[in-house]
């Protein structure tokens, strides 16, 4: 491997360990506790190697959003090596992974849409990674449910992500394991619910 490949790798992983600090302090702490020095310190880094990354405090909240924002697409991912309604059975039971019910996890999202609600920058990033998670869910519900029109299966996606978000949130609270499953089996009776009268077409509807 020559220099340049290592070298490249070295700065990824520092530039993750920049960034996953980041996101430490943000669910530990809120708003207030991110600071470049104080990620610096978190990360064992120079804060000259942080503000070499990122320009401010700003930015690194930036790519904190984005960061979750690839990690839930990640849900909603297709699989073609599995059938259309698996597909969407595994995604609707991905969310309540033990690598997502964690304090940590869970309280930086909540941390992450507190900052959506209070600057218009990060809504507008908030706002573009709920879009891309409901059109990827909605392209599994499409998947299983072929005879839905892309706005029914968007509609569907919107209910089932209001419950996700309800579990995560409710999770901080220590609800039981079966209040969990009892949540991913409502989201799955939306994915599956037969057509409505009327609702099934030529496909015209679809998305393109």
């Amino acid at each position: 491997m020559g220099t340049s490949a290592v070298n490249s790798g070295e700065q990824i992983d520092r530039q993750t360990r920049i960034l996953e600090a980041a996101m430490d302090l943000l669910s530990r702490h809120g708003i207030s506790g991110v600071s470049m020095r104080a990620v610096a310190r978190e990360a064992g880094v120079a804060l000259g190697l942080v503000n070499y990354y990122y320009d401010d405090k700003t930015t690194l909240i930036r790519a904190a959003l984005r960061r979750v924002d690839e990690h839930d697409l990640l849900l909603v991912a297709p699989d073609p090596a599995v059938a259309p309604e698996e597909q969407l059975r595994k995604a609707l039971r991905r969310v309540a992974g033990a690598d997502l019910l964690t304090t940590r996890y869970l309280s930086l999202r909540l941390h992450l849409w507190a900052l959506a609600q209070a600057d218009e920058d990060y809504a507008q990033i908030n706002a573009a990674a709920f879009d891309r998670y409901i059109d990827g869910l909605a392209a599994l519900v499409s998947a299983a449910k072929p005879e839905l029109s892309w706005d029914g299966c968007r509609e569907r996606a919107s209910d089932i992500v209001v419950i996700q978000n309800g579990m995560w949130l409710t999770s901080l609270l220590g609800v039981d394991k079966a209040a969990i499953q009892h949540s991913i089996a409502r989201t799955e009776d939306i994915a599956f619910a037969p057509a409505p009268a009327g609702n099934s077409g030529d496909g015209s509807a679809k998305k393109p």
